[in-house]
């Protein structure tokens, strides 16, 4: 392979692997000294049967764990391919029909497009809008031979596997795992398991809030007592729509909560 396409591979996968960064949080180990062993109290009677409880009762519904279990499961291993930005759902559906069409449904399981919901708050106006969550690649579960590869690389509007370009490394489980959960929303692990079975993915979605706010900014009351006056906003709280905002009265600085339709960018 040409040095200049090595160069183009290796600059797709950095990319990617910021992407994948950005999705994944890490957590330190937590480290058990012996000193914190030995002056650990006893367990009581009480503690020591409350454990019992505890392990007896059964395990709580957990979606993420189920779909993880899904995952495992699945044939084929998830590869990467890198697409015009903005055509990534278009190179999806051609890849479906092109793996029909050349009979290869054996050999090329699924291609997904992760997307996230996001609840963006403009002006104190909300809406939902689910969109790409990465945008430029698109993923396929498949067995790679001559004729998938080819299949999937001479698709319309995809540029190339990401990595080797004749011999793309998959992602590891993790990183397919982390990309792929938010995909379908479902009610219940019954719901889950039911798209699961006809080759699909699911688990439950929370939408992200995207606000355009910022502390320290100056906006106007719409409504209520303060309605006209200016206010610099000191907090914001997206999980219940909320802003503490600072109003002059009297030289002095009032703190007013308010919801986020209650005030104007100035």
């Amino acid at each position: 392979m040409e040095n200049n396409n090595l160069s183009e591979a290796e600059r797709d996968a950095q990319q990617l692997a910021a992407a994948l960064d950005a999705l994944t949080t890490e957590e330190a180990p937590i480290e058990e000294t012996a000193e914190a062993v030995e002056s650990a109290p006893e367990s009581s009677p009480e503690d020591d049967a409350m454990a019992t409880d505890a392990a007896d009762a059964p395990e709580s519904d957990d979606p993420y764990a189920e779909f993880e279990r899904e995952l495992k499961g699945l044939p084929g291993k998830w590869y990467v391919i890198h697409s015009y930005a903005g055509f990534e759902r278009k190179v999806k559906g051609n890849i479906e029909n092109r793996k029909k069409i050349m009979s290869l449904e054996d050999f090329i399981f699924q291609c997904e497009v992760p997307m996230e919901d996001v609840v963006e708050i403009k002006n104190g106006q909300r809406k939902m809008v689910t969109r790409v969550r990465i945008p430029g690649y698109v993923l396929v579960r498949m067995d790679l031979n001559e004729d998938s590869w080819s299949c999937v690389r001479h698709t319309p509007g995809v540029t190339g596997f990401v990595g080797n370009a004749h011999n793309p490394t998959p992602l590891r489980f993790q990183e397919a795992f982390n990309m792929l959960k938010p995909l379908v929303e479902v009610k219940d692990v019954n719901t889950a398991k039911a798209v699961a079975a006809k080759g699909g993915l699911a688990v439950a979605r929370t939408p992200i809030a995207e606000i355009d706010f910022e502390i320290g900014e100056t906006i106007i009351i719409k409504e209520g007592s303060f309605a006209g006056l200016p206010g610099s906003i000191s907090e914001i709280k997206p999980e219940s729509g909320k802003l503490t905002v600072l109003v002059s009265l009297f030289e002095r600085e009032t703190p007013v909560e308010l919801s986020f339709d209650q005030v104007t960018k100035q």
